[in-house]
């Protein structure tokens, strides 16, 4: 962790326990704000495209793209730009 120009500002490392409770969750149950019509649903809702170079995930309501995943080199690559918001239920989750 290291300080940067403002001595409140710290890199995103600081995030990596907060990051651990909300990644750890079974996902597909998350509720998603699609960023195109903000109509919120279950990630396992949405509608994913398969069989080309990685999956698409598009929203059940207007079709914009949610998220794109792609397994390559031995590490996965995944955009989710297209979603304003996720909420994950907290489970003893505390801002530290």
């Amino acid at each position: 962790m290291r300080y940067l120009d403002d001595d409140r500002a710290l890199d995103g490392n600081v995030l990596a326990g907060d990051l651990s409770e909300i990644f750890t969750p079974e996902m597909t149950s998350a509720q998603a704000t699609c960023a195109g019509c903000r109509a919120t649903n279950a990630l396992g809702d949405g509608v994913a495209y398969v069989g080309g170079p990685g999956v698409v995930l598009r929203c059940r309501v207007c079709r914009h793209v949610l998220a794109r995943f792609v397994q390559a080199r031995e590490a996965l690559w995944f955009d989710l730009a297209g979603i304003a918001a996720i909420r994950v239920p907290a489970r003893g989750y505390t801002h530290h």
